[in-house]
């Protein structure tokens, strides 16, 4: 059973779960890896599964759940701030670094689909991460939403209205404005990986939670459309990379254009016959899938 801890980021108490093998023994320094929700996601979704699946593999791991997500705190609620992100991710190492049982200087991070993008732009410039790993990476937040609207500058300009409209109300003392995460069927252009995520987050048996909804604070858009990974993953190195995706991930092409945008030592790992949202729980995915993740991180640590 995982540990519930807390920490502090930005002036915000942040929940998280912390992993610790079954064989840790009392003294022991263990290497330690964060792993970082999706965008939207929380702690006992899909980065706790791989928290867990990196503590079987004798790691010390600490999932958590951002600010305005979860347990955590911060109103607001739901803001997808991918740099409110990256700091959250930070001060997580800030707090691994003082734990007894953890080697401050072997420390890595893996973040899943956004939160891959989020785990990337963090090691870039904290050179406390060590080795980073991409699960069903988008690291791309702005040319993602480009690909939504087919770069139609009308379109966002519209939508960046509707974002300072809901900024108005709120500063009025309105209620906050929420979108929805998941698009319904309507959506065409709803981003590729999107249009199979209901098959994750609505069904009890895989990732459906009391705590996950459905929605993201209206104006989060004005920042994700100024995010992209890709502007300074370059930066990684010389720490090493590891990008995995399903052969058959709509995120694939995100994670070919980090890749290339990349330094050495990286490394593009493909999972066959997987999907983008395959990766996140189904067995025959995520068991290789966190076998190369431990392999990865026992080489660089």
């Amino acid at each position: 059973m995982p540990i519930d801890v807390h920490f502090r980021s930005g002036g915000i108490t942040v929940a998280g779960h912390l992993y610790l093998p079954e064989d840790y023994k009392e003294g022991q320094k263990r290497a330690a890896v964060v792993t970082v929700t999706p965008g939207s996601g929380i702690k006992e979704q899909t980065s706790g599964r791989y928290a867990r699946e990196l503590c079987d593999r004798g790691f010390v791991a600490l999932a958590f759940d951002h600010r305005s997500y979860g347990e955590s705190e911060g109103f607001p609620r739901y803001d997808e701030d991918p740099f409110a992100k990256i700091e959250d991710i930070k001060n997580a190492v800030s707090y691994l670094r003082n734990r007894p049982e953890v080697d401050p200087d072997r420390i890595g991070a893996m973040g899943i689909c956004g939160g891959g993008g989020y785990a990337s732009a963090a090691a870039a410039t904290d050179r406390r991460i060590k080795a980073v790993a991409t699960v069903s990476g988008v690291g791309d937040q702005r040319g993602a939403f480009h690909e939504q609207t087919g770069s139609d500058h009308g379109v966002l300009v519209a939508m960046l209205e509707a974002c300072g409209a809901a900024r108005q109300a709120f500063s009025r003392g309105d209620e906050p404005t929420y979108w929805p995460v998941i698009p319904g069927p309507e959506v065409e252009n709803a981003f590729a990986p999107l249009k199979e995520a209901p098959d994750y987050y609505y069904d009890s048996t895989r990732g459906a939670h009391p705590r996950w909804e459905n929605k993201v604070l209206a104006w989060s858009l004005e920042k994700q459309l100024t995010f992209s990974a890709l502007d300074v993953v370059s930066l990684i190195a010389p720490h090493p990379l590891l990008l995995i995706v399903g052969t058959e991930s709509t995120s694939r092409s995100h994670n070919e254009a980090t890749y290339a945008a990349a330094a050495d030592p990286k490394e593009l790992f493909l999972i066959d016959g997987a999907s983008h949202l395959d990766l996140y729980d189904l067995d025959q995915y995520v068991k290789p899938t966190a076998d190369k993740l431990a392999d990865f991180f026992t080489q660089n640590l």
